[in-house]
């Protein structure tokens, strides 16, 4: 099961509260942005992804990050959760995502992790720590990984680098600390949202 987005751009919103949701996510929509992760080791995570869901689910895919466990899968499943985003290769975890019709985004470093993955059902697959190996590891990544799979980085990915890790074949990207620091203001997440989706259109407008 794969995520077809116009703006292959992940939102990363680890720390956020449940509080600060609505002062957030707006302005990534607004921005562009089509899928929302709130990773697990956010203070109130349940609250924060049953609220994103219910009230921005037809605006944008809501969905988990850092999912490490099937029971956790399950529980996202009812609160409304649209895919799933875990930072290691767990085919138990990836399968039961499926089950529930969430699209999958594990993480992996090495092609045996990439492979696992792949078999386990996942369409796409994220490299992460992505800002550790590079674009050079992209490319020999993509090199042996399936046509049809989508790569994505994760990990360090900056608007000024973004372009690169697409030229040497991720088709989107999962945004953390640059996008989103947990405390930060909405102005600052507009701004850095602004910036990323601006970076990922000019390359796309340069390669096309």
């Amino acid at each position: 099961m794969k995520m077809h987005l116009t703006l292959p751009l992940v939102a990363i919103l680890r720390g956020i509260t449940p509080d600060e949701v609505d002062d957030h996510i707006p302005v990534l929509i607004e921005a562009g942005f089509e899928a929302i992760e709130i990773p697990l080791n956010s203070p109130s995570w349940q609250t924060s992804i049953a609220h994103a869901a219910q009230r921005y689910g037809g605006q944008a895919l809501i969905g988990a990050g850092t999912v490490v466990n099937v029971a956790d899968v399950d529980q996202l499943a009812a609160a409304g959760c649209q895919f799933i985003v875990t930072p290691a290769t767990q085919p138990a975890v990836i399968r039961r995502a499926l089950h529930h019709a969430m699209p999958a985004l594990p993480g992996c470093a090495t092609p045996t992790e990439a492979f696992n993955a792949i078999e386990a059902g996942a369409r796409q697959i994220k490299l992460f720590p992505a800002g550790q190996f590079g674009p050079g590891y992209v490319r020999a990544l993509k090199s042996v990984l399936p046509e049809d799979i989508a790569l994505y980085a994760v990990g360090g990915v900056t608007p000024e680098t973004l372009g690169a890790y697409l030229l040497a074949g991720c088709s989107g990207a999962g945004l953390g600390n640059d996008l989103y620091r947990a405390g930060q203001t909405p102005a600052r997440t507009a701004a850095q949202a602004q910036a990323f989706a601006a970076a990922y259109r000019s390359h796309a407008n340069q390669n096309a």
